[in-house]
């Protein structure tokens, strides 16, 4: 059962080197990842277009991959991607794709 406000599951939670190496060794950006992540999990998508948004909740219904983009002032900007299967969430830097 899903939390009140939670969308859909996470499944299991991946950072990638780079964002891990940067949470381990700032504790704002760590709130910063698990901020999104909890928003991710919400449904508010972040820093996404209309057409990006719409794509992402036709893809709570389809039960495809879902992803989102956070960037905050002074901060680097993350993504997150949920797979298709729910079966694992991470959290990426666009350059670490």
């Amino acid at each position: 059962m899903l939390q009140a406000g939670i969308k859909f599951n996470l499944g299991r939670l991946y950072l990638t080197r780079g964002v891990n190496d940067l949470v381990a060794e700032n504790l704002e950006f760590a709130k910063f990842v698990n901020d999104s992540l909890r928003r991710h999990a919400n449904g508010d998508w972040g820093e996404m277009c209309r057409e990006d948004r719409a794509e992402n909740q036709q893809a709570l219904v389809d039960g495809t991959r879902l992803l989102s983009v956070y960037q905050t002032a002074g901060k680097p900007k993350i993504w997150i991607i949920t797979e298709a299967d729910r079966s694992a969430t991470t959290a990426l830097f666009p350059d670490e794709y």
